[in-house]
């Protein structure tokens, strides 16, 4: 069985994650072949695809939502994640236990709910308008006023298929989004059976080469060593003599293959895709990515690997990006960062008046 080396696995994921370079590829074929991008916030998935496709603009991604191609919805890890349309439909139902499981986090909170009857009155309620949460939660008290408000919210977020609702915004969503029912929205109806092989497939395809257990993390499904075993996949060993799966003929590049400077933002799931994630960043660095409160922050790659945080302000029409390296910048390094790093920031402060780049501590 061959060995991939560390950096072999590095450069597939990248490959496979458009970081290598940036894909001349529609914003629709994009999200597909990354199996959706999470979307805690609105604006990730834009600042995601802006170092991933040639030539994006968030106009591009906006047209892609208006058109219903690509929807803002609870899909993997019972997580928002921006997905193509086609790939809601197919993979919702694989994902429902895992949503309907998530409920177990209620504890106490889900004392005198009956999932069965809040999951049709918050489908009647939305067949009507679209409603942001808190509306949802306020009318569905109104008929429950004995069960917590927030266990009747996120019954209905785990439980009913939803999109969210997008409005005339840059980044498509207000914070308070309106949701509104998946099925309606997309005129067709989900796929009725659970499809685990499929997604173990696609998921190989974005993040491969990678373990049961890094499928599990991504996804949030339990259980997936029979899936792979029932599936014609290539298989390797890596430095620690670890199997790795993969599809057949996915892009695995050369190990020396150049990795250029690139920005990701917060939560993207290339530093939440595997169980063990040193391919991407160092143990030694997690702490000051992942924080106590469950954020993942900004970061940048050099030579494939997260080498700092990054965030940004506008203060009185200046907009500023602060890099927080890791360790020592290589003059290289340091120019790719602040030529990757000054388009960022006017992608993402188109009208700002000055542009400056910092370095913190």
């Amino acid at each position: 069985m061959t060995t991939l080396s560390a950096r072999a696995v590095n450069r597939a994921t990248l490959a496979r994650q458009l970081l290598l370079e940036r894909a001349d590829v529609g914003v629709v074929g994009a999200v597909e072949r990354l199996v959706g991008m999470q979307g805690q916030e609105a604006k990730h998935p834009f600042v995601g695809l802006w170092g991933r496709v040639e030539g994006f603009t968030d106009e591009q991604l906006t047209a892609a939502v208006e058109k219903r191609e690509v929807v803002r919805a609870t899909l993997f890890r019972g997580t928002l994640h921006l997905v193509a349309a086609a790939d809601y439909l197919r993979f919702r139902s694989t994902m429902g236990p895992i949503l309907e499981g998530g409920l177990k986090m209620l504890g106490e909170r889900a004392e005198g709910l009956d999932v069965g009857k809040v999951v049709a009155a918050a489908k009647k309620l939305l067949a009507k308008e679209p409603l942001t949460f808190t509306e949802v939660r306020d009318a569905l008290q109104k008929q429950f006023p004995e069960v917590n408000d927030r266990a009747l919210g996120f019954c209905t977020r785990m439980m009913v298929p939803l999109v969210m609702y997008p409005t005339d915004t840059r980044w498509g969503w207000p914070a308070n989004a309106r949701f509104t029912p998946a099925e309606e929205w997309l005129k067709h109806k989900l796929h009725p059976t659970a499809v685990p092989d499929e997604l173990v497939l696609r998921y190989l395809a974005a993040f491969g080469p990678a373990t049961p257990a890094d499928f599990q993390t991504w996804s949030g499904l339990p259980k997936a060593k029979p899936v792979f075993d029932g599936l014609e996949l290539e298989q390797f060993k890596d430095d620690n003599g670890k199997t790795l799966y993969d599809v057949p003929d996915a892009p695995r590049p050369d190990p020396d293959t150049p990795a250029p400077v690139r920005f990701l933002p917060e939560f993207d799931n290339l530093l939440l895709a595997h169980a063990k994630r040193e391919r991407i960043i160092a143990d030694e660095h997690r702490p000051a990515v992942f924080t106590k409160n469950l954020r993942i922050k900004s970061t940048y790659t050099v030579d494939g690997h997260v080498a700092g945080l990054w965030t940004t302000e506008r203060k009185r029409g200046v907009a500023t990006l602060t890099l927080t390296p890791f360790g020592r910048t290589t003059k290289k390094a340091a120019s790719e960062l602040e030529r990757e790093g000054s388009a960022l920031l006017r992608f993402l402060e188109p009208d700002a008046k000055t542009y400056e780049l910092v370095t913190g501590s």
